[in-house]
């Protein structure tokens, strides 16, 4: 039989877990000291990495912390205790630093370890909320993630406790990336497919249309042949070059519009006569982002590539970035 659902106490109890994740998050604040500085200092020391260790529900906050860590520019990987004592162990080095998590701080699959860990060398750091517990008492440092309660109505189920473990863990992230300047590119540089990723690692010559697509013709051209070349390179634009290849101006799809509105005689024209000058151009090194938000700005939908030596070497679309992710 379904269970009644009491839709009030539902949202109570959700309000409830709210307020009291939220309450043990703040009360990290008094945990965090001069035994934090220390591990962030032993951290930046270490020629290996930080292995995370944890069981259960500290387990999985340990996957997410050594992943956060990796990803911000502390190489970190997850050791699962019970496989370290059949093999893994050999994961772990005297150059790494060992971070123990556990709200215990009794998890026999890690105790069992210590030992080992000991002779090994590794520093170790236990984030536990029993500061006399036996991981607390073996590490080298000891980080309370102590909370008053569970979000659990039975105070049983890991619920404040793991969200105080993954922010203590966000903390010690954000601590280190920021004392190894770690910037924006750096993140980019772990995260190539993702969003931020294509933003900073992607330049225009990555995506630029080149050599043949390039729709170009010279500034003595009939209307008629610049018509028939962005017709067939599909971009709504052309570049004008001269007899020697330098670029004279665009002409664009809008350009054509409001030169029909005037009443002119197309078929007399030569391309020089309806090109706009100086046209914008962006360098094929520049980021595609910038050349987004320059295209955004000036409200056109595509702009020439010009290399070091002022040639014109691509043409960038709005179409372009949009198949790039890059927008």
């Amino acid at each position: 039989m379904k269970p009644s659902l009491n839709a009030e106490r539902v949202l109570r109890l959700a309000r409830e877990t709210f307020d009291i994740e939220a309450a043990a998050i703040s009360g990290l604040k008094a945990s965090v000291g001069a035994s934090f500085v220390r591990v962030v200092d032993m951290v930046l020391a270490i020629r290996g990495r930080v292995v995370v260790m944890g069981m259960g529900k500290s387990g999985h906050i340990g996957r997410k912390i050594a992943a956060t860590l990796a990803s911000t520019g502390t190489p970190s990987l997850f050791v699962h205790p019970a496989e370290a004592s059949h093999g893994d162990l050999g994961m772990i080095t005297q150059a790494d630093l060992v971070l123990m998590v556990s709200n215990s701080g009794e998890s026999q699959e890690i105790n069992a370890l210590l030992p080992v860990l000991k002779r090994l060398g590794a520093p170790l750091v236990a984030f536990t909320a029993n500061g006399t517990s036996t991981m607390a008492s073996h590490a080298d440092v000891w980080i309370s993630t102590a909370v008053e309660q569970e979000a659990c109505p039975m105070n049983l189920a890991p619920t404040a406790s793991t969200t105080a473990q993954l922010a203590m863990g966000d903390a010690l992230a954000v601590a280190l990336l920021d004392a190894r300047g770690f910037k924006a590119d750096d993140f980019a540089r772990s995260h190539p497919g993702g969003a931020l990723g294509r933003r900073l690692l992607t330049h225009v010559a990555d995506i630029m249309r080149s050599g043949a697509d390039v729709p170009q013709v010279r500034s003595d051209a009939r209307f008629s042949d610049l018509m028939r070349e962005m017709s067939a390179k599909g971009i709504g634009a052309s570049a004008i070059i001269d007899a020697g290849g330098t670029l004279c101006g665009i002409f664009t799809d809008g350009d054509l519009r409001r030169l029909v509105e005037t009443g002119v005689d197309l078929r007399s024209l030569r391309a020089a006569d309806v090109m706009h000058p100086n046209p914008l151009t962006v360098s094929p090194q520049a980021l595609a982002a910038e050349a987004a938000s320059l295209m955004e700005e000036r409200r056109i939908s595509s702009v020439l590539v010009l290399d070091a030596q002022g040639v014109l070497c691509g043409a960038l679309t709005s179409n372009d970035l949009m198949r790039a992710k890059v927008i």
